[in-house]
């Protein structure tokens, strides 16, 4: 029976392989892209992506069915959530100027199989985002025609009665995803244009709402006669918030095209910082102003501004509200049509995915495989799902996404930065070759020189320590940390930071509701699992991080990214359960498609090997001074039984 039983030493390269992060190149501003966006072209892309249907579409879904006027400190908590998480994007689009986005920052950082999750939720993510956003741009357009397009389909095509599935085909939805679709195939050029065009017009729309908004606010429909502001209370304002994430997806799509900016370590952070700001203030002003014209609860969720315009009796006004919103959802399936392939091509060209998605056209210079198949699927979705169905869908995907971000830049701040040596996951410490001695129990493996020199240096001067070290001032009362390789101590603390999130979140959404827990018991474990939390965050505190990068960095480290981390989760958990059946389901396709395919064809585990056979180590043995003996082992298949004469060998320093 034992000898089915894996080994040990299986089980430990086997989770080595889940858990190898990607090698980057020397050069990262090395690309077969063009790098030709500027600030401006990032910022228009971000808000682009940003302010379509979620503008047009969620205000008046939120309002009428989640929070009522309170919608607006909905989008206030979401634009501050985004914030948190846009600037975890902003850093890694600086430090790391590759296409991916969350896939590729994970990548780097924490782990190959985490990353293909990731990215394998950033498919679905743009996916459901582009059919979204195709739904809403046909709802609007048919309410322009007074619903004939609608009407038309359910008497000569027929309707269906299925949960989650759309009340009728939308074939309107799916063609206009079809001409975007052939629209991207031209090139990045005709995409960039495309959109600086939508998206000025996107912007006048605006104004224009915001204006005609104020002239015709009446005040009384926040009124008590009207169910008062927040008719919903806090539990409707936060139900609201995890669906208004849908809102400030757009973002992450100025990440994606981080590659093709000039000057990422500026543009990138600027332009994340801009389009977010404006989106924020234009979702709530809008917000504000739809539920001032008109009562709350008579909103039409499909074309709530539109139809508040008609209703106040300014029709040529709704009729050019409707117009510009189909300008502004344009702009959304661009990006979307944009970034998708760009995520798929990254995770196709590190063998992760399909090689075929690889492939880029070299007359348009873009991935025309991947755009046409996604460009389908996102067709198909729109033609047959329901709307609300795909927004809650995208939310927990995309707060995933946020929350591994947010961890990612934990992990990789208080990384040790390690010269002329392959890149290891986060938190591994490498162990010495077996060896016999009095002094075996004191050697240190380095994979470079460079690591050694790092060692002399800080038995040199101990004011200087190197990232994921223990602080000074904290070495005469934590010094058993001491012990530990550079950053595991705060890789088990991020851990450990998120799992006692999980369980402190959990206790403030389901104690009450669904537990039923007892007052003490309910308060006692929200004091443990907040202990929990402090402590975790503490303990990666007491650590010495990177400060000497010249790129973008986010201030208050590790608060901000643990902040981030918590709300994404707590808006995670206050989503459906339905809604985590099919984010499980999904999960699990993914699982799938990397056991069966991504973990073979990585061009990580195609680079070991090759890694195996040049890689030189070298073994320190401390001798208390600076003169001390440093030794090459030859990488072995079989363990060495003792170590070799070190006369013939041995360097002095």
């Amino acid at each position: 029976m034992a000898r089915w039983l894996p080994r040990s030493t299986d089980l430990t390269r086997f989770c080595q392989k889940l858990n190898r992060v990607k090698t980057l190149e020397d050069d990262m501003m090395e690309t077969s892209f063009n790098r030709c966006l500027s600030t401006i072209d990032l910022t228009l892309l971000g808000i682009g992506g940003m302010v379509g249907s979620g503008l047009y579409v969620l205000t008046g879904t939120v309002a009428k069915e989640m929070a009522g006027p309170a919608v607006i400190v909905s989008f206030i908590i979401a634009g501050f959530a985004s914030l948190l998480a846009a600037l975890c994007y902003a850093e890694f689009g600086a430090r790391v100027p590759k296409t991916g986005s969350a896939y590729m920052f994970t990548y780097v950082s924490v782990g190959e199989i985490w990353a293909f999750l990731i990215g394998w939720n950033v498919l679905l993510e743009y996916m459901i985002g582009g059919a979204a956003v195709a739904r809403a741009w046909s709802g609007y357009l048919d309410s322009i025609f007074n619903h004939k397009i609608k009407n038309f389909t359910e008497t000569h095509i027929g309707t269906w009665q299925v949960p989650f599935l759309a009340h009728y085909p939308d074939f309107l939805a799916a063609t206009i995803l079809l001409v975007a679709t052939a629209f991207i195939s031209f090139g990045a050029k005709v995409s960039s244009w495309l959109n600086h065009v939508f998206s000025a017009v996107s912007i006048g729309v605006i104004l224009f709402i915001l204006i005609m908004g104020f002239v015709l606010a009446q005040p009384k429909n926040w009124g008590a006669q009207e169910g008062g502001f927040a008719p919903y209370g806090l539990s409707g304002i936060m139900a609201g918030t995890a669906t208004c994430f849908y809102a400030f997806v757009g973002f992450d799509v100025i990440a994606a095209s981080s590659e093709e900016a000039r000057n990422p370590q500026k543009a990138v952070p600027r332009a994340i910082a801009f389009s977010l700001g404006l989106a924020t203030g234009a979702y709530i002003l809008v917000s504000m102003v739809l539920t001032l014209m008109v009562p709350w609860h008579t909103l039409d969720p499909d074309s709530a501004l539109a139809d508040a315009f008609y209703r106040r009796g300014y029709s040529w006004a709704g009729f050019l509200v409707a117009a510009g919103s189909i300008c502004a959802m344009n702009t959304v399936l661009l990006s979307n049509l944009f970034s998708l392939p760009r995520i798929v091509y990254a995770m196709a060209e590190d063998g992760l995915f399909f090689q075929v998605f690889s492939r880029v056209h070299p007359r348009t210079q873009v991935p025309v495989i991947g755009i046409v198949v996604f460009g389908l699927l996102m067709a198909l979705l729109a033609l047959v799902f329901d709307l609300e169905a795909l927004v809650q869908f995208l939310s927990i995907g995309t707060l995933l996404a946020y929350t591994f971000v947010a961890a990612s830049i934990i992990v990789l701040r208080f990384q040790q930065q390690k010269a002329g040596a392959p890149t290891q996951p986060a938190g591994s410490r490498p162990s010495p070759e077996p060896c016999e001695g009095p002094a075996a129990s004191e050697l240190k493996e380095y994979e470079s020189f460079s690591d050694k020199l790092q060692l002399v240096d800080r038995d040199k001067g101990k004011e200087h320590r190197e990232p994921g070290q223990l602080k000074a001032a904290f070495e005469p009362y934590l010094e058993f940390l001491s012990d530990f390789y550079p950053g595991e101590v705060v890789t088990v603390a991020v851990v450990t930071l998120m799992v006692s999130a999980i369980c402190l979140c959990s206790i403030l959404v389901f104690g009450n509701t669904h537990l039923h827990l007892p007052t003490w018991s309910y308060s006692l474990l929200l004091v443990l699992f907040s202990l929990g939390f402090l402590l975790s965050l503490l303990l990666i505190w007491v650590h010495e991080q990177q400060r000497s990068t010249q790129t973008f960095q986010i201030p208050l480290v590790p608060l901000s990214p643990a902040l981030s981390i918590v709300l994404n989760i707590y808006l995670m958990l206050k989503l459906s359960y339905v809604t985590w059946l099919r984010f499980t389901v999904w999960l699990i396709l993914g699982l799938l498609v990397y056991f069966g395919y991504g973990i073979w064809h990585s061009k990580e585990n195609l680079r070991e090997p090759q890694l195996q056979r040049v890689s030189a180590h070298y073994v320190v043995f401390p001798s208390g001074s600076l003169e001390e003996t440093v030794q090459a082992v030859q990488p072995s298949p079989q363990p060495a039984a003792g170590l070799p004469d070190t006369d013939t060998d041995e360097a002095k320093r």
